[in-house]
């Protein structure tokens, strides 16, 4: 017996009863049939990224294609409580900004933006291979939401975006004229909208500590640890999610 294999189907969520099949997305039918050899009538799930899965069939394959015939709709349940979002300056090197995005994937969250800051030691990113993670990831741990991604955003003017919920920013400052840090996981509240920021690997200048604050930004602290930037990033989506399982 076969292994069920998911694909990152998004055109699936525009389905109708009427009209029950869909084409996969390149990628996912050269997949599908050049490295898995799937053929006609294996079944297969498709996700379409905002929260269901389709029990699919599929009803026509050719070399550069694959048109899925839709058996069952599966509604999913969502694993977190509230919006979860992670803005961070991405690492230096790609690779650690990569992982980074692949486990927080896995553990559950739903948006990632990344910022241009002060300090940023990589100011211009390709969102593209970091897209393809998220839904690799996405596929692999069975979530049935992908991330959203966003294009890297100046800080400045990331902190005029309004958000609801609560907000928070990661340093290690302690000077006087700033609000006295407090721990990430005593503040956080289930069911609440979450926006956590991290900075670079030199963390954010003083001076945007102090905007994010009058922006309304809580300043936290992970723990006692020093933490290279992707680890913080991910200890914060840890902490968003726990508190909203």
């Amino acid at each position: 017996m076969k292994e069920v294999r998911y694909f990152y189907t998004p055109e699936a969520a525009h389905l109708t009863p009427s009209q029950p099949m869909v084409e996969l997305p390149d990628e996912e039918a050269q997949h599908a049939v050049r490295v898995l050899r799937l053929t006609e009538g294996d079944e297969v799930v498709l996700m379409d990224g905002v929260g269901q899965f389709y029990r699919a069939e599929l009803a026509v394959v050719t070399k550069k294609s694959c048109v899925c015939r839709v058996l069952e709709t599966l509604p999913q349940q969502k694993e977190w409580a509230a919006h979860l979002h992670l803005a961070m300056a991405p690492t230096k090197n790609m690779d650690r900004t990569e992982w980074l995005a692949e486990k927080a994937t896995e553990i559950g969250f739903d948006e990632l933006t990344f910022l241009r800051c002060q300090f940023s030691e990589r100011t211009v990113i390709k969102t593209e291979r970091v897209e393809k993670i998220l839904v690799s990831a996405m596929k692999q741990s069975r979530k049935a939401w992908k991330p959203k991604l966003n294009e890297m955003t100046d800080f400045r003017q990331f902190l005029q975006q309004p958000f609801e919920g609560g907000k928070f920013i990661c340093h290690c400052y302690e000077q006087d004229d700033l609000t006295p840090k407090v721990l990430l996981k005593d503040v956080l509240k289930r069911g609440e909208d979450a926006l956590v920021l991290v900075g670079p690997e030199g963390d954010f200048s003083i001076e945007e500590v102090r905007m994010a604050e009058k922006a309304g930004f809580v300043g936290v602290s992970l723990g006692k640890s020093r933490l290279r930037t992707e680890t913080a990033a991910l200890v914060a989506v840890h902490l968003m999610h726990l508190a909203n399982e």
